[in-house]
C-alpha cells in the first residue's frame, strides 16, 4: 500500500496564513545582496532589523524548553511519517522553510537514519526544495532537538536551485568533490531525477558513503548535510562562526545571513568562499 500523499503545498499555505495572523511566524526582514565570488553569486541576506531570535533560543537552551515538544499548534504542518512531522520555522528568512522534527526527543547532532530520510523524501517527494542537516552546534544549530529542514528552491532568481550549482554544473558521475569549492566537502550526483519516497534507502547510504570518506565517525564530529534532487554534499565543520558572522548549511549552498552592513562589508572583504574555508577546513584537507 502506497503511502498517503502529504498535500503539503496546501498544508504550508494555510499554516502560514494562520500563523502570521497569531504572530506564532515571525519572518526576519532582509534585503538581499549579491556577492561574487569563484565563479558562484552568493545571496547575502542583510537584517532590515534585529529580533528577538538569539534572545529567546538563549533564554530557552537556559531553562532548559524544548520548543517542539509540543511544537506551537499555529506552527504544525503535518505529520510526515509515523516519526516525523514539520513545522514551519517560526524566525524564517525564506519563505515557506520547514523543519522536520522527529516526534520524540533525540539529539541533533545524532546521525541521520533511515527513518529521518524517510521524513525528508516524502517532503521532497512534493516540494522542490534544498534539505539539509545542522548537525550540532558547531554546525549551526539552533536547536537541541534532532530537526531536518527543508527551503524551497531555487533560493535565488535564476533557475538553478542553489547559487553553488553553478559551481557543480560540469561535474561528471563518479566525482566526489567540486575543485571550484575551496571548501572541505565530499559530495555524491545523484542517479535518479528526482527524489521520492522511495529515495530513502539510497540517501542513507549515500550519506554513510560520504561520512566514511570525511572520517566522520563520531557524533561528537560537527557537520552539515545538503541535499537536492540532483546532489547531497557533506561539509565538515571546524567552526560556527566567521568574525561575528554565523554559518550553518545554508551558507555553502551560496546562500549566507548578515546582521547589518558591517558584517556585509567584512563579506565582501574576505571574500565567501574563504568565509565557508575558515569554517570548514581547505579542500583536501582540515588546514
Amino acid at each position: 500500500m502506497s503511502a498517503p500523499h502529504l498535500d503539503l503545498d496546501r498544508c504550508i499555505t494555510q499554516t502560514v496564513a494562520t500563523a502570521l495572523e497569531s504572530g506564532s511566524l515571525q519572518p526576519l526582514n532582509t534585503r538581499i545582496e549579491t556577492v561574487h565570488d569563484c565563479g558562484v553569486d552568493f545571496l547575502v541576506h542583510v537584517l532590515s532589523h534585529l529580533k528577538d531570535k538569539s534572545f529567546t533560543t538563549s533564554k530557552q537552551r537556559a531553562e532548559g524548553i524544548n520548543p517542539f515538544l509540543p511544537p506551537d499548534p499555529d506552527l504544525f504542518v503535518s505529520r510526515v511519517t509515523p516519526t516525523h512531522l514539520c513545522v514551519l520555522n517560526k524566525f524564517n528568512v525564506i519563505d515557506r522553510h520547514l523543519l522536520i522534527i522527529t516526534d520524540g526527543f533525540q539529539p541533533q547532532d545524532d546521525f541521520l537514519t533511515l527513518a529521518d530520510f524517510e521524513a525528508l523524501a516524502a517532503c521532497m517527494e512534493e516540494i522542490d526544495g534544498l534539505g539539509f542537516y545542522n548537525a550540532g552546534l558547531i554546525a549551526g544549530a539552533s536547536q537541541p532537538h534532532k530537526h531536518l529542514q527543508l527551503v524551497p528552491t531555487p533560493l535565488g532568481k535564476g533557475p538553478k536551485p542553489t547559487p553553488i550549482d553553478d559551481a557543480l554544473g560540469v561535474l561528471s558521475p563518479g566525482t566526489n568533490q567540486c575543485p571550484e569549492l575551496e571548501f572541505e566537502h565530499r559530495l555524491s550526483l545523484l542517479n535518479h531525477e528526482s527524489i521520492s519516497r522511495d529515495s530513502a534507502a539510497l540517501l542513507l547510504s549515500t550519506y554513510e558513503r560520504l561520512l566514511a570518506e570525511l572520517d566522520i565517525t563520531s557524533t561528537t564530529q560537527p557537520y552539515n548535510m545538503l541535499l537536492t534532487h540532483r546532489w547531497m554534499m557533506l561539509v565538515p565543520r571546524k567552526e560556527e562562526e566567521f568574525e561575528g558572522t554565523s554559518i550553518n548549511a545554508l551558507g555553502f549552498a551560496g546562500s549566507l545571513l548578515v546582521r547589518d552592513m558591517d558584517q556585509l562589508k567584512k563579506v565582501r572583504q574576505n571574500r565567501p568562499m574563504h568565509i565557508l574555508q575558515a569554517v570548514a577546513g581547505h579542500q583536501g584537507g582540515s588546514s
